[in-house]
């Protein structure tokens, strides 16, 4: 994944010879309710609509589930989980040959994937393409190869015992994934599960639900026995039927603090279920006045703007320090002001829509508050077009650490750039928020950024990079950023119970 983000970064975007031309009206084949390997309606009958974000259209009509639904999906995924069904008898490595199979499957109707993403997210069919299937795909291969390989250890102790411990799974886990990155996040959440053996119910966003759907289906081609996997689209409802389920062992979540919060109450309400938070984000990237000015005006522009600017971590409050403060705004406008902005599944596109209405108005109040509070606009802060949900690339100069913009999560193409003069007060002035999800620094002497590196709170710091994301690596958040990490050997520890095993030797006869 690292290699196609540099790639998708360093090219701006991908020649048509380099992609399968997409399907700009892909076939819409599953709406409905996946539970023990079978479609359903809602018990309600009740749909919802997916919309276009390119357009503002409905796509199709989806399946609303509710809590009565989710229970159906639990009642399955308990029948998955007992002791003796053919998912808890499976051996470990069979495990990792079927997330292998489902990976095969992705990469098999990969253009198929990638167009339906983009029509339903609204994100370029090159970054559809290039990034998120092919993350996606490399999340589950590398989960695969760790499905017998996560065991438990052998502990010295008395002669007179014999001590051991399992990697058990947790049980049912409800996992609740976003909007943004719907196919990549759903690949974040089933390879670690299903690799340590759990059984899932997932709830999609109802803003994307279309990949999930079709990936329900593909999981069942790739053989995952019934129950294994439920995919309940719907509103906040079933999201909260889930979290306060009795019989749910665990929650995923990746979203905004605020529901996380929610989640993390209820959660310890309904039965203490375990949970992992990865939430919101307002990271701090920082520019020294070393570094390589051309470089890290480019990559700080690709940490905010990729996706839309619809990224947890997205670099939203950019540091740069006084004596380049200047050449570094003005520099970063001309970028800003050529970033290509229109339809998605158009090959020399950069930038599609924002999800939906209510993000796009929520990001032009605060692009207003920005103008009102005494930011300087340098470029953007209007609507593109007369249909879909379209911002023109936003720049502010002068932003204080006190305005809303610099405080709130924009998630949105809006690039807040401050001044700073030395080390300590920027590592000071980056901490002070209630996130901390990832930061940057940008620099060409090691000893500032190991000195910066060590200063910061947050789960990841990239230097003279960003959004560098490989499955290896573990990602999470300090403070209301979360808990718990994804993806590495760290994110298996989410999805499984240690149990220890004590066992008294015979003596020997005398």
């Amino acid at each position: 994944m690292l290699r196609v983000l540099k790639k998708f970064r360093d090219i701006r975007y991908f020649s048509t010879a380099a992609l399968p031309a997409p399907d700009t009206n892909p076939p819409i084949l599953y709406a409905g309710i996946f539970i023990n390997n079978e479609w359903h309606k809602s018990r309600s009958e009740k749909t919802f609509p997916t919309v276009n974000p390119a357009t503002g259209e409905i796509i199709a009509e989806v399946q609303e589930g509710d809590s009565a639904d989710i229970d159906i999906a639990v009642q399955a995924a308990k029948r998955a989980f007992k002791r003796n069904s053919p998912w808890r008898t499976m051996d470990a490595s069979q495990r990792g040959v079927l997330l292998n199979r489902l990976a095969d499957l992705m990469e098999r109707d990969k253009k198929y994937l990638a167009s339906l993403e983009t029509f339903d997210n609204g994100k370029p069919y090159s970054a559809s393409y290039n990034v998120d299937l092919a993350g996606s795909i490399g999340v589950l291969r590398y989960y695969a190869g760790w499905a017998d390989k996560w065991h438990g250890k052998v502990i010295p102790a008395d002669s007179k015992i014999f001590a051991y411990t399992r990697h058990e799974p947790v049980g049912v886990c409800g996992q609740i994934i976003p909007w943004n990155f719907p196919i990549l996040m759903m690949a974040w959440k089933l390879g670690p599960a299903l690799a340590t053996g759990n059984v899932i119910i997932l709830k999609p966003a109802e803003q994307t639900p279309l990949t999930a759907l079709y990936i329900a289906q593909l999981t069942k081609e790739a053989g995952f026995p019934d129950g294994v996997i439920n995919v309940v689209p719907g509103y906040g409802k079933a999201g909260a039927a889930l979290v306060n389920h009795d019989k749910v062992d665990k929650i995923a979540f990746t979203g905004s603090t605020e529901v996380g919060q929610l989640i993390k109450q209820n959660a310890a309400i309904s039965n203490l279920k375990r949970t992992t938070l990865e939430l919101g984000g307002k990271s701090p990237n920082i520019i020294l006045q070393d570094a390589d000015l051309s470089h890290a005006v480019e990559t700080a522009h690709f940490g905010l703007f990729f996706n839309m600017g619809q990224c947890c971590c997205a670099g939203s409050r950019t540091f740069v320090q006084s004596k380049i403060y200047d050449e570094f705004v003005e520099k970063s406008a001309v970028r800003a002001k050529s970033r290509t902005v229109g339809d998605p599944f158009d090959l020399k596109i950069e930038q599609g829509p924002q999800i939906d209405e209510e993000q796009l108005n929520k990001i032009m109040n605060l692009i207003d508050s920005g103008k009102e509070e005494g930011a300087s606009l340098v470029t953007g802060g209007e609507r593109v077009g007369d249909k879909g949900y379209f911002i023109a690339p936003t720049v502010f100069a002068n932003v204080k650490d006190d305005m809303t913009i610099a405080r709130e999560e924009i998630f949105g193409p809006v690039q807040q750039i401050l001044k700073f003069d030395d080390l300590d007060e920027v590592i000071e002035r980056a901490n002070d928020t209630d996130y901390g999800l990832a930061a940057a620094v940008f620099t060409k002497d090691i000893d500032k950024a190991n000195y910066i590196v060590q200063g910061l709170r947050a789960g990841t710091v990239w230097v003279n990079t960003y959004n560098a994301l490989v499955p290896q690596v573990p990602f999470g958040g300090y403070k209301m950023s979360g808990h718990g990490r994804e993806l590495g050997e760290y994110g298996l520890e989410a999805y499984t119970e240690v149990k220890s095993v004590i066992v008294k030797l015979n003596e020997k006869n005398s």
